[in-house]
């Protein structure tokens, strides 16, 4: 559409008209999800930064400041460590956590206070050994 708006013409009285053409000619036809609900339209209350939150998820960025995603990710690693195999991916998975446990608390970032402070690891494989022997 290189046509430009004519001067005097109302602006929506003109996309209205360049959009019927466009249509007239088939322009629209054949377009892929055609007659599909928008994706992210799953039925629940309108949120209007849907398309920016599913476009972060796709790329990978986390939204969430480091601290918080450092306390998500130890998190996860304790609940996945249950059903490492061995003691010794016990142990090393832990000690890189606990890397950027010490990391984050001798570089802290702005915003909130970490909270967290590097596990034991011989605690974390106390525990692991129970569960292990309780699923046995």
């Amino acid at each position: 559409m290189t046509e430009r708006k004519p001067p005097g013409v109302d602006f929506e009285s003109w996309v209205d008209k360049q959009i019927r053409e466009a249509q007239e000619r088939g322009a629209f036809d054949g377009l892929k999800g055609a007659g599909q609900p928008l994706p992210g339209d799953d039925g629940a209350a309108y949120d209007e930064l849907w398309w920016i939150k599913r476009k972060l998820a796709r790329e990978g960025v986390s939204v969430l400041p480091p601290v918080l995603a450092l306390r998500k990710e130890a998190e996860d690693v304790l609940a996945a460590v249950a059903e490492a195999p061995s003691e010794r991916a016990v142990r090393r998975t832990v000690e890189e956590l606990n890397g950027k446990i010490r990391e984050m608390l001798l570089k802290p970032p702005p915003g909130p206070p970490l909270g967290l402070k590097p596990y034991d690891v011989e605690e974390v494989v106390r525990r692991w050994r129970e569960g292990r022997a309780e699923r046995l």
